[in-house]
This record gives structure tokens, sequence and C-alpha cells, in this order.
């Protein structure tokens, strides 16, 4: 591979240009996440577990410009600084901007009143970093990032909330393999997988892992194989197109470019049916939201990006342009791969606007996603070691997010609270049946007690479907899903079966009435004894007792099927 410039060695996401040449892109990872467990080269082998690479710390953040600090914030003296990182979801924020990363007369918010610069450090400095330096008040973040994040900088003695969802990503995040074989999660399972340790790539496949039907002894099978964070996400693809891994989790554009290059590459699962999975978010310092001058100039900030995002819907090739004049990484993609390639981005991710920020975040009624997600990955993070301070007090979620930015422009737009509250998706019985006649992406067995011969939900029961199937659910926004009864083996298979149906229908019953999930998403299957997830009479092999085995041949299975 072709040496780095100075710049692009301040990144970790590349692009393969040419047959060796790399760029720069997106999510600068290495300087993010500590990285614990062994870290490998592309084209990658395997993760044996044994070496723990340090930490790496961020570079320094640029110091700040001669701006007059003692000009009011937002004025072209002291304008608001936004820190971004070349990533196609922030092109709203440059065209509100004049297709600049400084505030042009005449655009969006120049009209607002509010200057804004953004400044690119595509090194990722922590967020501690950047606000103590002066280098910017805001800053991007992905969901799950920050739930990394916030407790590091409540460690440094500052603080920080998010303002507003600002994309969410629906196809630009997946699990692909190569095999034909490898259709559903489950499939992983003693196969070789290539991503980017403690990203939304990583948190992403464990929480399809742990959603999984896999037993634990089969969940350990499956290999993770972190790619240095130098090489970034044209490793993890570099490591699937060399055949070196048998599958993949990536983001695009290299998520694109894997499965054009690789010769029978496929989609597993992805965010184009997880699609309230992964947000990105922008981050203000606590001592600019804690004061009134401070207050009213994030609120401009918001309010020019929403009507941005408007504006790039309305002109995805001014959108284009703005990525392209801003930042050397998209002019270099462009020039390889044309225009057409930047503006097919677009399509796997939502810029969201007012009304998308309502339904996120469940100010038009419903569930609030921005908080479950941040809950999710506090404690998938938390297990899996990536906080810098372990022992960090769980942040509740609520208290991760200022909702005074989007609240004020909710009360002024009727139509967009409207908007939140309209159902997002149509589902129907024939796209139920077309749906359900392929292979399942990932099976999550649940544990739904019932008394002896009985398919009455009790209280108990009712809880787990809450607190168990539910989420699940909302995360798949865009899936249908098969809903099993399931049964060990003793017993008449007879009655076994007519049974299982049975308390399947009750589920779904439950979720159609307490939740007011559409019925059209469900279909209702009773497999009796001839599904087992655990074969009786090998219980050796999984590591289970013949209890443990039966327990969970005696589940409610959660099966999703939909656009990968």
């Amino acid at each position: 591979m072709a040496q780095l410039t100075p710049l692009a060695k301040g990144l970790i996401t590349v692009i393969v240009i040419g047959v060796a040449g790399s760029l720069a892109w997106n999510f600068g990872l290495k300087d993010r996440f500590g990285v614990g467990g062994e870290a490998v080269k592309a084209p990658a082998q395997s993760s044996s577990g044994e070496a723990v690479t340090a930490a790496r710390q961020a570079p320094p953040a640029r110091p700040a410009t001669a701006d007059d600090r003692n000009a009011p914030l937002g004025s072209a003296a002291n304008p608001l600084k936004v820190s971004l990182v070349s990533f196609h979801g922030y092109a709203p924020a440059l065209v509100a901007n004049g297709n600049n990363l400084n505030t042009q007369p005449g655009s969006i918010y120049a009209k607002l009143g509010v200057n804004v610069r953004f400044v690119i450090q595509d090194d990722i400095p922590t967020l501690a970093t950047i606000f103590e330096s002066g280098a910017a008040q805001c800053a991007w973040r992905t969901s799950d990032f920050w739930a990394q994040e916030q407790p590091n900088l409540r460690n440094a003695g500052l603080d920080g909330r998010a303002v507003m969802i600002v994309d969410n990503t629906q196809g630009g995040d997946a699990v692909i393999a190569r095999d034909p074989s490898v259709k559903a999660i489950e499939d992983l399972a003693g196969r070789s997988v290539a991503l980017l340790q403690f990203t939304p790539s990583h948190g992403m496949l464990i929480d399809a892992l742990d959603n999984s039907s896999l037993t634990a002894r089969r969940k350990d099978s499956v290999k993770m194989v972190f790619i240095n964070a130098e090489e970034g996400t044209a490793g993890v693809r570099a490591a699937i197109e060399s055949g070196a891994v048998d599958a993949a989790v990536l983001w695009d554009p290299d998520l694109s470019l894997a499965l054009r290059n690789v010769r029978g590459a496929h989609v597993v699962y992805s965010t184009k049916t997880a699609t309230n999975l992964i947000f990105d978010v922008m981050v203000c310092d606590s001592r600019v939201l804690g004061k009134p001058e401070g207050q009213a100039v994030v609120q401009k900030f918001v309010e020019g990006w929403m009507d941005g995002v408007l504006a790039a819907r309305a002109n995805p090739d001014s959108a284009v342009d703005a990525l392209v004049r801003t930042q050397e990484f998209f002019r270099l993609l462009a020039d390889k791969e044309g225009k057409a390639f930047v503006r097919s981005l677009f399509a796997n991710l939502v810029w969201t606007g007012v009304e998308d920020n309502a339904r996120i975040l469940g100010l038009a009624g419903g569930t609030n996603h921005y908080e479950r997600v941040y809950r999710r990955f506090d404690e998938i993070y938390r297990k899996a070691g990536a906080l810098a301070n372990p022992k960090s007090p769980v942040i509740p979620a609520q208290d991760s997010f200022d909702y005074r930015f989007i609240k004020a422009m909710l009360a002024r737009n009727s139509a967009a609270v409207e908007a939140a509250a309209r159902p997002q998706e149509t589902f129907s019985q024939s796209a139920l049946k077309e749906a359900t006649q392929k292979e399942a992406m990932v099976t999550k067995p649940v544990m739904v007690g019932f008394a002896s011969g009985s398919a009455e939900l009790t209280k108990r029961a009712q809880k787990t479907v809450d607190g168990e199937i539910v989420p699940f659910i909302e995360n798949n926004g865009k899936a249908y899903f098969e809903v099993s009864g399931n049964s060990d083996s003793t017993g008449s298979r007879e009655v076994n079966l007519r049974l299982s149906a049975v308390r399947a229908r009750a589920v779904v019953d439950y979720l159609v009435t307490q939740w007011e999930f559409p019925r059209e998403r469900f279909k209702i299957v009773g497999n009796g004894p001839d599904r087992p997830l655990c074969v009786e009479a090998n219980v050796v092999g999984e590591g289970l007792s013949i209890e443990e085995c039966r327990a969970m041949n005696r589940t409610t299975r959660v099966a999703v099927f939909g656009g990968r």
C-alpha cells in the first residue's frame, strides 16, 4: 500500500484508490477508542486475544484561531466552531453555510444571523481536548460513541449534551459475507469477521450476536478479527477482498466498494433493516449551553442545520458539491469514482430533519429510540471494556441530550409533529408472505414463561416481552417477523404443536394490542419440538446440561426478515 500523506495518517478510515493507494475517510477511530484485544494488519489472519495494544492518544487539537473571544459568540469575529469529520452525513451543514466551512453571505446561517465555522478534525481529538482548547464548542459523535465518551468527559471535569440528531444510517452499516452459505447471523459461528474495535460496527455485531439463537459456546466461536486502527475500514475491506476472513462489518463508502469488488459478497444484516440502531448526534459544551447567549446561538445553529437538511434533500447535487469543495477526501473520491458515486452514498442514510428528530426522540409519542440506543451501547461497551475508566458511573440517557432546541422548533411547527406521529412504514400481508419465504437474518430466542398447558400471558411473561422482544422489534424498524412457539422433546408432539402455536399467537396479540405494532408484520408458527436450538441427545457438545438444553428449546423465537 502506498504511503499515506500526513493528513491521511491522521485518519483511520481509508478508501483504496486504484490498486494500492489509500485516502482518508469518515471516522478517525484510532483516537476514539482504546484497543483491547489483538489487532492485526490487513490482510488479516486471526485474533488470538493474547496481545493488548495500548490506547492511542489523540494528537492535540489545533489551537483556536485569532478570533476575538471577547466578541459575542456566533459573530463574525467569534464564530461558533463545530468539529466535523469527512462524512457525507454532514453535508446539510455545509449547504447551510453556503457550501463552505465558513458562513458565506446569503447562506442559510447568514440569514439566521449566526456565523459558524466548521473545523475538519479527522484525527478525532477527545471532547475534553476539543472543549478545553477552544478548538470547537460543538462536535459530532455517533450515539454509541457518545455513550462511551460522556463518562470520560465528566471524569475530566467537563460535560456536554447532544442537541440534535443529524443523521440516521439506513443501509450504510452492514455485516457482509463472501460465502453464499452465510445467510444469517447464526451462520457466522466458526467464521472469522473483520471489523474495527469499539466502533458502531463492533456494537452492531455484538448486538446481533446477543440477539441470535446461538448458544454461548457457538457465539464464542465467532472470531472477531480487529483490524489495526491505522488501516481503518480500508483494512477491513482489504481483509475480505483478499479472502483472509469470511465476513466483515463495514460502513460506506467501503461497504459499497466491498460489495462491488468481492465476488459473491452479500449483506447478511444491515441498518437497512435495523433502522433504529445507529444515529449521529451533535454534542455541545455544557458551559455554552448553560448561558442564555450560548443557548441563543445553539438554537440558530440547530435551526440552520435543519434548514440545510431541506435544502440538501431538494438539491442533492449541491450537497455533493459542498462535500467536494470543502473536503479533500471527497474531491479525490469524486475524481476517482465520479460525483454520481458520492451521491449514491446518500441513499444509505437519512439526513434527519425536525420531524425525524421528533420521531427518534419520542417527542411526538412513541419510543425514544435515541435514549434506548444510548443505554444499550453503554451496556455493550462497558461489558466489552471500552470505557477509559470502567468504574465510571452510568449516566442516565436523559442527561445526555438537551431537548430544548428541537422542542422549540416543534413548538412552531405543528406539521412536523403530525408527520413524526404518522407511521414511518407501511406493512402488508402480501409483503409478509414474500419476506418470510427467505432466510431469516437473525433469530432471537426469548424465555416467555407460561403455566403448564396454558397459553395465557402472565404479568411476568408480559414483562419479558416488554424487555426483550419489544426493543428487538423497535431496533429493526423495517423488518417483518416470524414469531414461533417451541417446545422440548418431552410429551406428546401433537399437543406440543398445538400449544406452541397458541402461545405464539398470544405473544403477537399482546404486541399488537399493547404496543400497537401492525399485525401485518407478524407470521405466527407453532413448531412444537421440531425446530430445536439445542440437540437434547448431544448436550455435552453444546456445553449445557439437559435441563438447560430443554429450556433453550422451550422458547418463543422472533426471527427477522426484510431488506438486507
